[in-house]
């Protein structure tokens, strides 16, 4: 079996400009990856990325995409880690497909959407359920939806929707609405949005697909009529298959300030990780942090 220098795990900020790092550097790595793009992909509108006054989430994407391909990056697509684990002076890296083993290797396998864990989520999930505006939002034209959320993530979902659907509802569990403050505005200032805060949702109901979802607002149930129900409640990192990395009580993996693991030769970056701040442009920071210390780890050892 081929012996990598090193296996970057996830293509989203982190892992792709981690990736166009280690082309740089020369260093002989692989890139494993479920999909492209990342929670990037997903964004709406983003006005805060340098560079960039206004991107879509998808376009954003795709130039990191462009910029990963122009070094001809050696990418296993549609493959999910499933396992890591020290074999002598390599790791082994195993997947849904096949195995690899590498010398070094970065995790910057983000995150993936809380579920709600109610009666019907299971049943309606890509029946009316989704946890992705950007990928479905397009197809609730003038359609009456209902946000589940009260974050950043909620407030970019409603954003999206309120162009695209009748009425949208956000169901918020807390006192007020959190995430960016002109964010919260546009939401407020939008015509066709109703804030339920206080209010969880407690099931979601329907034939073939979604037709309501029923709400505890405060002490009081209600029950609306929507035909879309977009979750947004937070994310959980993709971490579950390291299973000897340290990781707090979030199941965020560890790092120092130089994305180091308690493990030799295993980095972390992006929002797999303990770092405060979960942006596009943190993470690709923390990535290229990632791939130049996985470079001293590799220049700096015998192997």
């Amino acid at each position: 079996m081929q012996i990598y220098d090193l296996i970057i795990i996830g293509a989203g900020p982190a892992g792709i400009t981690a990736s166009v790092y280690a082309a740089r550097k020369k260093i002989n790595f692989l890139v494993i990856s479920l999909d492209i793009g990342g929670q990037a992909a997903w964004s709406g509108d983003i006005e805060n990325y340098t560079g960039y006054q206004f991107i879509t989430g998808p376009e954003l994407a795709q130039k990191f995409q462009e910029h990963m391909r122009r070094y001809n990056t050696l990418l296993k697509e549609n493959e999910e880690v499933l396992g890591l684990k020290k074999l002598g002076e390599a790791f082994l890296i195993k997947t849904n497909k096949a195995e690899y083993q590498s010398r070094s290797v970065i995790i910057a396998s983000g995150k993936k959407s809380k579920e709600l864990a109610v009666a019907g989520e299971k049943e309606f999930k890509n029946r009316g359920l989704t946890y992705c505006a950007t990928c479905d939002g397009p197809l609730f034209s003038a359609k009456t939806v209902a946000v589940v959320g009260g974050g950043n993530s909620a407030l970019d979902a409603a954003l999206q929707l309120v162009k695209i659907a009748k009425q949208v509802y956000i169901i918020n569990n807390t006192p007020a609405l959190g995430g960016d403050a002109i964010m919260r505005q546009k939401v407020q200032e939008a015509g066709n949005v109703v804030v339920f805060n206080n209010s969880q949702v407690t099931s979601i109901a329907g034939e073939k697909f979604v037709s309501s979802i029923k709400i505890k607002d405060g002490k009081d149930l209600k029950d609306l009529s929507v035909q879309g129900v977009f979750v947004e409640i937070g994310l959980v990192p993709n971490s579950a298959f390291a299973e000897n990395v340290e990781k707090n009580n979030k199941g965020e993996i560890k790092i120092n300030l130089r994305n180091e693991t308690n493990i030799a030769g295993i980095f972390a970056a992006g929002d797999v990780t303990d770092v405060p701040e979960k942006q596009i442009i943190i993470a690709a920071g923390e990535g290229s942090k990632a791939a130049l210390s996985a470079f001293r780890y590799l220049a700096t050892n015998k192997f």
